[in-house]
């Protein structure tokens, strides 16, 4: 985790570089980020899980509020109404739900009286929580948060036994109603899919992707060196210092540098592995899956779009884009988990 945020705090210094001013505003303040989320993380880390498990069931409909004040109130920028304006910092209440959702959906579960393999309607709150907050985060709009959140508890329904039909009738809908949901998506969202699929002119619609492609690709094998990264430094990368911070490290570091992230990534999301795998109890177990799925989530995706092997959603990559909202819930999360991995062979019930 150190090495990832430190690895971030390195190559947006890098993405912001300039002579006359070094040390910009936004690794400035990505510092004063990770300071703050080790204190975060030391705060989850100590609260005993159940105690967070039952205030973030609780927090959630906060959560909600936010989000509906953010539709209404929020502050607009980067062609969206995602954040709310606190002053001396913004911040994206969508974030939130990625933290909270999962203990809404433990929470849930464990006061029901069926804990193993619950019937049908037990789900019903939580599907339509889901639901309601899928379609707030989309309006904003930020789609790429709002499926995070959405296969996030989708998987958690999954382990925690819902009935396989209700797949098979989801998948079925989704199939027959996929003209109407086409119709639904914003003109740039359809244009992503579009350049996905190949489509699209390299100097507008791809310009991003193909920008991103000549970056990781001119990197070769050992990259061009710190701060010698020219589609960065000339200005042709776009999103260099969040989304797109990978094709930055795949340009200065080449494959080494990037295959080493990669490999970090997968030491960390192994150690996940292992310790839910050393969870008796099940609620703790979904409750511990879902507070690092987005994690795992996001760096798949991230990795995925900037490569072009997924369509281009704004997904920061964990730890390592620029992002103060982002970079707390990660932190939080992995305070929250390493909670539960410290007290996880004295949990009872």
């Amino acid at each position: 985790m150190l090495i990832l945020a430190c690895i971030g705090l390195t190559f947006i210094f890098s993405a912001t570089y300039k002579p006359e001013q070094p040390y910009s505003i936004f690794f400035k303040k990505q510092l004063f980020g990770v300071i703050s989320g080790l204190i975060i993380y030391i705060l989850f880390c100590a609260i005993d899980y159940r105690t967070l498990m039952r205030w973030g069931y609780f927090i959630y409909f906060g959560v909600i509020a936010l989000l509906i004040f953010t539709i209404i109130k929020g502050s607009i920028g980067m062609g969206g109404q995602r954040w709310i304006d606190l002053a001396f910092v913004r911040f994206q209440p969508s974030e939130l739900a990625k933290l909270f959702f999962p203990a809404f959906t433990a929470y849930y579960l464990y006061t029901q009286e069926d804990t193993i393999c619950p019937p049908f309607r037990d789900f019903v709150p939580i599907l339509l929580t889901m639901v309601v907050s899928f379609l707030l985060i989309r309006k904003q709009p930020d789609l790429g948060t709002a499926l995070i959140v959405l296969i996030t508890g989708m998987i958690m329904i999954w382990l925690a036994g819902i009935t396989r039909w209700f797949f098979i009738i989801l998948a079925l809908t989704c199939l027959i109603s996929a003209p109407i949901l086409w119709h639904t998506l914003k003109d740039y969202q359809k244009q992503r899919i579009f350049v996905f699929l190949g489509y699209g002119n390299s100097q507008k619609e791809r310009y991003q992707i193909e920008q991103s492609k000549i970056a990781i690709g001119s990197g070769g094998l050992s990259g061009k060196g710190f701060l010698q990264g020219t589609q960065n430094k000339l200005n042709f990368l776009p999103e260099s210092r969040t989304d797109f911070i990978f094709s930055v490290i795949a340009e200065e570091l080449g494959f080494v540098g990037t295959l080493s992230i990669i490999l970090l990534f997968i030491i960390l999301f192994w150690r996940f592995f292992v310790i839910i795998l050393s969870i008796k109890t099940p609620i703790v177990q979904l409750l511990a899956i879902g507070i690092i799925l987005h994690i795992i989530i996001s760096t798949i995706i991230n990795i995925g779009m900037v490569i072009g092997l997924l369509p281009v959603v704004g997904i920061p990559l964990p730890l390592i884009s620029y992002g103060l909202s982002n970079l707390w819930v990660v932190f939080a999360s992995l305070g929250w988990f390493n909670g539960i991995a410290m007290r996880r062979f004295y949990i009872k019930k």
